[in-house]
């Protein structure tokens, strides 16, 4: 069909349009998460994605330009149940989806086999959450964590328990996930390398038991001053009613697995005051306090919901991945991660900068306790 003198120069500007290059040209950046998002631990898993989502709205925000194009940056948030093999099969999904960078995952367990995926795509991966020694130490250039290891937490929590607490008789319960017996380990290391104190008991459970009278009867036995536990809040809390049941006075110490805002929840009226010291594997100064406060009070605005304890960190490793693509101003993966090794960057949780295994330089440790079923800040350590 011929186009007519009159309708031509009607749809001249159309054409102009549609064959000029466009003006806002686009690049689609995708960040996956990978954390729990059901089962037992999935409120701490979504608290990661919450803070990954809350880096992403601000990093669009901004309009970044990268390489001459704005980035249009997309979440992917992946379910991996706190489970090793899920953890795997949703590293490979991210993968396939051409992720640019992932920041998980929560658990020790699924972290370490799912972190040999990411490094064979060559992909960066940032844990805002998992602890075991061992996810830096299998020598992969793509395995970051924007917390202290277990070496750290475990030696710590035993100087407070012996130095603070004055405790002499300890008894060890672990869940014998890769994050719980990881724990329990180091810190009954710890324990056996100071003077003070012994290692009365060594029991353990698993991440989805609700039941521990038989562990804990043989635990008052032998009437410890502290009870450890390594594992997450989930099981935490029931424990805690079952030790007062069964009359047990003994204070449980334990790492940030526990150390959340739910636990008060969980443990109802045996959470009593000064009953449990935790440590979370970060902390923060005076100083860089303010801004930290800030963040959890944007979070309970935006999601209706305190945070629970790794939002802070999932938002400051999404913002060290784009801090890093722009210093090597381009996204690609095998690009921007040597601009990433080397990161000096300020983030609600601090000064994040790393070492040549990818773990925290000048990792801190916050020691918190709970009173009137409240979480209150003891001292940050590093």
């Amino acid at each position: 069909m011929r186009l007519s003198a009159v309708v031509l120069p009607a749809l001249l500007p159309a054409l102009v349009l549609a064959c000029a290059p466009s003006a806002n040209a686009q690049t689609v950046v995708r960040i996956g998460s990978a954390s729990p998002l059901s089962g037992p631990g999935a409120h701490q898993g979504k608290d990661i994605e919450n803070g990954a989502r809350m880096a992403i709205d601000d990093l669009n925000a901004k309009h970044i330009v990268i390489g001459g194009k704005q980035i249009k940056w997309v979440l992917q948030a992946e379910d991996d149940a706190s489970d090793p093999k899920q953890g795997t099969s949703v590293a490979q999904k991210l993968v396939d989806a051409k992720v640019a960078a992932v920041v998980g995952h929560l658990n020790s367990g699924p972290t370490v086999p799912a972190s040999k995926i990411y490094s064979s795509a060559g992909i960066p991966q940032i844990s805002p959450a998992a602890t075991t020694p061992v996810y830096t130490r299998q020598g992969y250039k793509t395995a970051f964590r924007v917390v202290a290891n277990d070496n750290m937490v475990g030696s710590a929590l035993a100087r407070y328990a012996i130095q603070t607490l004055k405790a002499k008789r300890i008894a060890v319960i672990d869940d014998r996930t890769a994050f719980g017996q990881g724990l329990a380990d180091e810190f009954t290391k710890s324990v056996k390398g100071m003077k003070g104190a012994e290692i009365v008991s060594r029991q353990f459970t698993n991440d989805k038991a609700t039941d521990f009278n038989a562990i804990l009867t043989q635990i008052r036995a032998k009437k410890p001053d502290v009870i450890f536990y390594g594992g997450m809040d989930a099981v935490a809390g029931p424990m805690l009613k079952q030790m007062k049941a069964l009359g047990i006075p003994a204070k449980m110490v334990s790492g940030d697995g526990i150390c959340s805002e739910k636990l008060p929840e969980l443990a109802g009226d045996a959470l009593g005051d000064d009953k449990v010291t935790c440590v979370v594997a970060g902390g923060v100064t005076d100083k860089e306090q303010p801004a930290l406060d800030a963040f959890a009070d944007r979070y309970r605005q935006r999601y209706k919901i305190p945070l629970q304890t790794y939002a802070p960190y999932a938002y400051d490793a999404t913002m060290v991945f784009a801090a890093a693509m722009q210093k090597a101003n381009s996204v690609d993966p095998a690009t921007f991660l040597p601009a990433l090794a080397a990161i000096r960057y300020q983030g609600v949780t601090g000064t994040i900068a790393f070492d040549p295994h990818g773990d925290l330089r000048d990792a801190a440790l916050t020691l918190y306790t709970y009173r009137q079923g409240k979480q209150v800040k003891l001292q940050v350590v590093r």
